[in-house]
Formats: structure tokens, sequence, C-alpha cells
């Protein structure tokens, strides 16, 4: 979770071009037709992924398991090595897991994963002795409905090897270089790339982050609302074992979340004000370790970090159109929200499994995978979910990172009701597992 915010933060729009109907209306501009020309003369491919992370992966992986007939390329600057030097580590829902099953996935990264068995939620100060607490989420092995983990905690770069791995045996060709223009035509999008080469595709996906360039070229305007708040990610390592428990400590400043990882060792999400994260990331190892184990406690013995510190700005960003004409955003350039419910990486899984379901289904009676027809199924499909996830998790936010000792009573109140209520702490567990209505295929653990 993030940081306080005294009152209501104003709404940013980012800066735009023109509106994706307007550019549609108006036909390709001189610019797009530069583009045209460069196209080589080979063969199409049927759909170009930019974007070589969790979400462009699983998409073309996804279209290539269920449709073989359908050529797929994934575009990223990055190059293959430099996963390697990712030490991040992310929660992967329990519907994750079963599509990442489907895709034959997880059974090459089921080694690497730490379930997570219990979560433990508190509501303090740093000043405060205890850190009572409030709610408590159990995974029971008696229970019959709990027939799995509700989460995973998994390295990333084990999670990126396994799926550019799988991608290269279904024939998925991976590129290093990126999407520097593109122009949509009636039938295809001409697509250039920084490298100097072009493509020619029915369906370009853009799955390329928060600050999406492919997103700002298309025209579609975002809603952007900062929380002068920063995400601080750091691994640590400690003297006892942490049992599978994740625990949410609430704190003024914002959540302080420790993930639990394979051996003695812990994720942890630490949410700051600006400029109080500037001061931490700035300070030498002994003054940041003090601080961290000011807020870690005490309970699994002495701590020590492991690897850099990561620093990111946390706001709320939503995506106006997830769609153009032959352009579809995915992932964090559809949306991008506070880690405060840990769902950032599996809303992206939400995404991917409903695009490559569209997609195919729409390959499989004949239709144009690239026509704003069938991309607006998605788009329907996925909107409502993101903007409630996106509310959701701002009002949790602004619930939680403050020191109001009213809201600290409605709260803890609010936290103690749901801990007695087995049905309802039921549903939140669901919901965490990421279970809900339209789940797509993939996510059930069924075959498209």
């Amino acid at each position: 979770m993030a940081g306080t915010m005294a009152g209501k933060a104003p709404m940013v729009r980012s800066k735009t071009r023109a509106s994706a109907t307007k550019r549609r209306a108006a036909g390709p501009s001189a610019g797009q037709s530069d583009v045209q020309s460069n196209v080589q003369s080979a063969g199409p491919t049927d759909i170009v992924v930019a974007g070589g992370g969790y979400v462009g992966l699983s998409v073309a992986v996804a279209i290539r398991s269920a449709a073989p007939a359908l050529s797929v390329a994934v575009v990223d600057p990055q190059p293959p090595q430099a996963v390697d030097r990712d030490t991040r580590c992310s929660a992967i829902a329990a519907a994750a897991v079963r599509l990442l099953g489907q895709l034959d996935i997880w059974r090459r990264v089921a080694a690497d994963a730490q379930p997570i068995n219990e979560m433990i939620i508190t509501d303090s100060r740093l000043t405060d002795v205890m850190r009572p607490v409030f709610l408590t989420f159990a995974y029971d092995r008696a229970d019959e409905a709990a027939v799995e983990p509700f989460a995973y905690m998994l390295p990333n770069r084990s999670l990126i090897r396994a799926l550019r791995e799988r991608a290269g045996e279904l024939g998925v060709e991976l590129l290093t270089d990126a999407v520097a223009a593109f122009a949509a035509g009636p039938a295809a999008t001409d697509i250039t790339l920084a490298g100097g080469g072009a493509r020619r595709a029915r369906l370009l996906v853009a799955a390329d982050g928060v600050r999406s360039r492919l997103r700002d070229l298309a025209g579609i305007r975002t809603l952007h609302w900062p929380y002068g708040q920063t995400g601080i990610v750091v691994t640590v390592a400690h003297e006892r074992e942490h049992h599978g428990r994740a625990e949410e400590h609430f704190l003024p400043a914002g959540p302080f979340a420790i993930l639990p990882l394979k051996g003695n060792r812990s994720s942890l999400v630490w949410t700051e004000r600006d400029a109080e994260a500037q001061r931490l990331m700035a300070a030498d190892d002994l003054t940041f370790e003090l601080e961290l184990e000011q807020r870690f406690g005490h309970h699994l013995g002495a701590i020590s970090v492991e690897g850099p510190r990561r620093a990111f700005p946390l706001g709320l960003t939503l995506a106006r159109d997830y769609v153009a004409e032959r352009l579809v955003l995915a992932g964090d350039a559809a949306h991008g929200m506070h880690p405060i419910a840990g769902q950032g990486l599996n809303i992206g899984f939400r995404d991917a499994a409903a695009l490559a379901e569209t997609v195919v289904e729409a390959h499989r009676l004949g239709l144009d995978i690239g026509s704003l027809a069938v991309l607006e199924r998605y788009q329907r499909w996925r909107r409502f979910d993101t903007v409630r996830m996106g509310v959701a998790t701002d009002v949790l936010n602004r619930l939680f990172s403050n020191d109001n000792p009213l809201l600290r009573v409605v709260r803890d109140v609010g936290l103690g009701l749901v801990d007695r209520m087995p049905g309802l702490k039921r549903r939140f567990i669901d919901q965490a597992a990421g279970e809900g209505r339209d789940t797509p295929r993939l996510l059930l653990g069924e075959a498209i």
C-alpha cells in the first residue's frame, strides 16, 4: 500500500495529439505514409507484441498455444540477458498459477515459488510497542474449498526466462528492438522498428508499460492521479523461518509489506512519502538498515539487505480507451495502480488471458482479429474490472495511509468484523486468488 493523501489529489490528464476517434476518422497522416513506405516486402506477421515482460510474453504464448496458425512476434528493447539483473519478486495469485499451468510454464518455475499460506494485517504507528493483528487470512489444508494457496511469491527472472523459453518452443519470434512508429490501415498496421526494420501486422499489442509510447502515439488519453508516495522494493535475509506467512503493516506513511521467499528471505514493498523515500534511497547502508529494522521488527531475528534498493513513484493511471484501430493495450499500458492489494501483476495476467481468448475465438470464427468490432469485446471485458480495482486500491490507500484517529477507529473496527465473518473472509481470499465473475478460461485452468 502507499502513503497518505492529505485531501483529494488533483486529477491530471496526459497531453496527447488527438483522440483515437479523430485519428481514425482523419485517416493516415504524412508520417504514417512514411511508415508504410518502409515496410519490407516480407510476408506479414499476424500479431506483433510490443513489450517482452510477463504480459506481452503471456499473450504471445497463449495465442500460439491455442492457435498455432497465427504468427506472433514479440519486440522488446531489452536484450535477453537483462533479465538476469532483475532481483525483484512478484506475488502470483492462484488463478495466474492455473494460467501458467495451462501454458506449460508453472512446472518450469514451481521449484522457485514460495507459497503464501497465511497473511496478517496490522494497523499501527512506528512508535507503538505492539502491533495488534486485526485480520488474518490463512490457507487451511483441512478446508475442502482451499485446495491451493491463494498466492505464491516468485522471482521475476524465473518467470520471464520460462516464458521466453516456452515462446521459443512455440515458434514465437523474439526480437531485440522497439516499435518506433506505426500506421494503421484498413487491413493491417505498418510498423517501423527503431533498428531500421519494419513489419506489417494485423494486430499490434501495446504491452510496453505504464509510460507506454505506443499508447501516446495512438492518441489514447489517460487519467493520472499521483499519490505523492514512493514504493521502495528490497530483498532481506533473516535468521528465522517465515513459514510462508506474509505481513501487511499499515503505517501512517503507507503500507509496509513483508512477502515470503524461498529460504529465510523476504521481499519488502515499503511505501513512504516522496521526500522521506528520497532520503532513505540516498542513505548509507547502516542508516537504511536501521530504518528498515524499525519497521520490520525483530520477530524473524536479525535481518540484512540483499541486493540493490529500487524505488518507483506511486499513482493511479487509467487509459480512457484500451483499443484503437488495429491496436490494443494490455497490462500497465492500460492501467497502473497502487500495490496496496498486490494485484498489479495479476490484473495484467487477466488482461493477457482475456485478450488471448478474444483473439483466438475471433480467429476460429474467421473474423478479422485486428478489427475494432473484435477488439471492443476485450475492452468491454476488461475495463470494468480494472477500473473497479483501481478505485478499490485508491480508497484503501486513502483510508489506511494516514494517522487520523477517527479513521483509525473505523478501519480497525472494520478489520475486526471481517476477521469474525468466515464467509466474507472467503470472498476476500477468492478475490486475492484472482477469482471472480467473467474469469477468462485460462485463469480457470481451462484451455481456450
